[in-house]
């Protein structure tokens, strides 16, 4: 599976396997549709290898399902160069990244 989704309260983990783009959007997508708009959202990059921008495309469709509440969605574990992807893009400034 190429990403991984567990529920705990209002807390969502969705946990990105090897690569993050369009392949999964469906997945990614089913993820947080049905949640409500105060969910909180971990994205989980520690096993993702590879990331396209696609991939900040589905970012930016969950934050705005959750009303762009950047501080309801963490992206944690990101290697150096998904990371660098983020901050070339700007959008260490609409999610809170570590």
């Amino acid at each position: 599976m190429p990403i991984t989704i567990t529920t705990d309260n209002n807390t969502t983990r969705i946990i990105i396997i090897d690569r993050f783009d369009y392949s999964i959007h469906t997945e990614f997508r089913s993820a947080y549709k049905d949640t409500p708009k105060n969910s909180e959202f971990i994205i989980d990059m520690r096993q993702a290898s590879y990331m396209d921008s696609s991939a900040l495309g589905m970012l930016l469709l969950l934050r705005e399902h959750l009303g762009d509440g950047a501080s309801k969605i963490s992206i944690i574990g990101c290697s150096p160069e998904i990371k660098k992807i983020f901050e070339i893009s700007n959008f260490h400034a609409l999610f809170n990244l570590s």
